[in-house]
Parts: structure tokens; C-alpha cells; sequence
């Protein structure tokens, strides 16, 4: 009976949204809204969002509507923050907002020259350094949304990310009247991005991402950092809820990720640069085999030691690098000459273990010259 009801006010609810999508105002759509619908949850309305989509309705459509969505369920959603501690991913983001918002207010101020260039500087920088508040939600919290059936949500916050970044880029350079229009413009926008992801996505993610999974999506959060403050400590050490099962027969299971050894071999195969690989004794173990490769690699040379494919002259250097990677004297060496119209360059990086243990030696190959020659920026597709 209860997901009878559940469905028919879904229903109720996409009929109101597409007469709003008609033409129909907000103010005389919220008392067909309190009637027909009355408290509909975060969830819900994720869902219809989805539906609507699948019906037809374009995710640009969806995000035009959002606003307008709002001023219907704002009588619905005006009712207490969800709670999440301090340490939760869900807090630490709600606390990121508070300060954002913060940030916003006096850098309006600012822009009316109520400070400081210095303080204007200031704020700049921290808006900048906002950025990581934004990649932790694409990144991580918006996958594991979609992981558990909500996807549209994450698609129109997205997007309203791309518009929070394009005004800041504009931040980053104006002065007087373009400084206080986009200021206010940047605030406005903040307030209501933070309002839904306050009051329909973090609600919607606390509901359907099981308790066990916040300490794994904490421990990704920390991975790529904060702005703002440092978050408080988990309350428990992180780990998975569950042993992760082990990869399908055939495939081989890496941290972030799995392969087909077909896929592994092609992936390697497919990269702009030639790459070779020596164990820590000094063997060639492997080499991919790339289009246009620089360098000449058989599989006569697996198995041999790698002073034996340098001339005898550079011997000497190949066996320094080799040393100062082992004694972590050295991070990279690096080289580049003309060969046959290119531009060679060659880079060696050390190969170490989870505890820092040296492994071996990658050799990195590429012709920079393409890469020389780019200037300005291309953000199309060429044909």
C-alpha cells in the first residue's frame, strides 16, 4: 500500500512538472503541489528527475528547471540540515558550503572596496583553492550516487559546477564594475547550488549509500584534499565495510581498477610513448609496442641486462642512474637530443613498492616536437 502511494505521488508530481515545463508559473502550480503531492522526499524527487529524462526530457531541460523546481518543494525541504558529524563526508561538504558562502559575502564587500587589495588577493586564492571542494563531489561522491540509482541529480550539479568555475576564472581577472557584478553573480549562484545540494542530493545520498560505504568515501576525500579547513578525524579507522571480492577469472585486479591482460596489453600499446621496463636486478622485463616507436625493441632483449643494450660508452651513466635510484639519491633523469627529424625525449623514473622498496626502472621515450609546437588552445573536436 505505501508504494502504491509512493508511486502515485511520483506521478502526481511529474504531472505538476510538466505543466510547469508548459508554461505554467510556480505561484499558481504550489497549491496543486500541497494538494496532490504534500511532503515529497529528496529521494523522490531524484527519481522523477530521472524519469523525466527517460521520458524525453533533456538534462538541459532538467537544469533550466531546477530553479523553478524549487520554488515548488521549497515548502517541503525547508526543514532541518541533515545531520552528519563533523568527520563525514556529508558534513565536512555542508561546512565546506558555510565557509563558501562566507568567502562569497566578503568578497562582495571587497569588490565594493571595503578592503584591501592585499585581502582581495586573499580571497582570490581562496577561491581557487575551492576547486578541491568541487572535484571531491564530481569524483567521488557523485559516482557512488549514480553507483545506487541517482543519476540525474549529480548531473545537473555538475553542471552548475562548470558555471561556478567559468565565473571564477572571470574573478581571477576583473576589476571595478565587472569585479561587483560578478561577485554578486558568484554568491547568488553559490547560495543556490548549496541549497540543493543541502536539501535534495545530500539527503538523497545519506538514504540510499549504505552506513559502511561513508568510511571508504571519506578515505577517497582525503586522497584528494580540502580547501577551506582540515576536516576532523573519522571516528573509526577507514576501511571497506566488506572484503572486496576478487576479480572475474582472467582479469587482474589492481587499487583502482581491472584488467583483461588483452586490455592491459592494448592500453600500453596505444600510448603516445614508447616504454620499457627493468626489474631490480637490472633485466629488461618488458617493452610495449607503440605505432611509431623511436627506438628499436625485440623480444630477443627481454631477459637481458640493460648495460648489455647501451654502447659501452654509456654504460657508466646507465649504471649511476640505476645506483641513485636504488639509494633514493635520485627521483628522474632526463635527456633529449635531434634523431631523424624528432625531437627525442627520454625520461627514467624508479619503480618503488607500497613501503618505498625499489622494484626497478621505467624508460620513457617521446618525440616532443608536436608538443613544442602548440600554442594558444583548442576546445573543439577537429574534423
Amino acid at each position: 500500500m505505501s508504494e502504491m502511494m509512493g508511486n502515485t505521488r511520483k506521478e502526481a508530481l511529474k504531472a505538476i512538472l510538466h505543466r510547469l515545463h508548459a508554461g505554467e508559473s510556480p505561484q499558481d502550480l504550489q497549491a496543486a503541489f500541497r494538494d496532490a503531492v504534500g511532503n515529497v522526499s529528496p529521494q523522490e524527487i531524484a527519481q522523477v528527475e530521472g524519469e523525466l529524462v527517460q521520458e524525453g526530457m533533456s538534462p538541459e531541460e532538467i537544469r533550466r528547471l531546477c530553479d523553478l523546481h524549487l520554488a515548488l518543494f521549497r515548502e517541503s525541504l525547508e526543514r532541518e540540515e541533515p545531520l552528519a558529524p563533523p568527520w563525514h563526508p556529508i558534513g565536512i561538504l555542508m561546512a565546506e558550503h558555510r565557509e563558501l558562502l562566507r568567502i562569497a559575502e566578503k568578497l562582495t564587500r571587497l569588490a565594493q572596496g571595503q578592503g584591501s587589495p592585499e585581502e582581495l588577493a586573499h580571497i582570490r586564492e581562496h577561491l581557487e583553492e575551492s576547486e578541491r571542494h568541487y572535484l571531491r563531489e564530481e569524483n567521488v561522491l557523485f559516482p557512488m550516487l549514480e553507483k545506487h540509482g541517482i543519476v540525474e541529480p549529480p548531473r545537473v550539479m555538475w553542471s552548475e559546477h562548470q558555471e561556478i568555475r567559468k565565473l571564477r576564472k572571470e574573478l581571477g581577472t576583473a576589476e571595478g564594475e565587472a569585479l561587483r557584478e560578478r561577485s554578486v553573480a558568484l554568491g547568488e549562484l553559490l547560495a543556490s547550488h548549496f541549497f540543493k545540494e543541502n536539501r535534495i542530493l545530500f539527503p538523497t545520498a545519506l538514504q540510499v549509500i549504505p552506513e559502511g560505504e561513508w568510511h571508504e568515501i571519506r578515505a577517497q576525500f582525503d586522497a584528494i584534499g580540502y580547501c577551506c579547513f582540515t576536516p576532523a578525524t573519522p571516528a573509526v579507522p577507514v576501511s571497506r565495510a566488506e572484503p572486496v571480492p576478487g576479480p572475474p577469472a582472467g582479469r587482474l585486479r589492481l587499487p583502482t581498477g581491472e584488467f583483461a591482460p588483452q586490455e592491459l596489453e592494448a592500453m600500453l600499446n596505444a600510448l603516445p610513448v614508447d616504454i620499457t621496463f627493468v626489474d631490480k636486478d637490472d633485466t629488461v622485463r618488458y617493452f610495449n609496442q607503440t605505432k611509431d616507436r623511436i627506438f628499436v625493441r625485440t623480444p630477443a632483449v627481454l631477459g637481458r641486462k640493460v648495460q648489455n643494450c647501451h654502447p659501452q660508452k654509456s654504460v657508466p651513466i646507465v649504471d649511476r642512474i640505476l645506483r641513485e635510484f636504488r639509494e633514493n639519491k635520485r627521483d628522474a633523469a632526463e635527456f633529449w637530443n635531434p634523431l631523424q627529424g624528432k625531437l627525442v625525449y627520454i625520461q627514467y623514473f624508479p619503480v618503488r613498492g607500497a613501503n618505498g622498496e625499489y622494484l626497478g626502472t621505467v624508460e620513457v621515450t617521446q618525440d616532443i616536437g608536436p608538443l613544442q609546437r602548440i600554442s594558444g588552445e583548442r576546445r573543439l573536436l577537429d574534423d
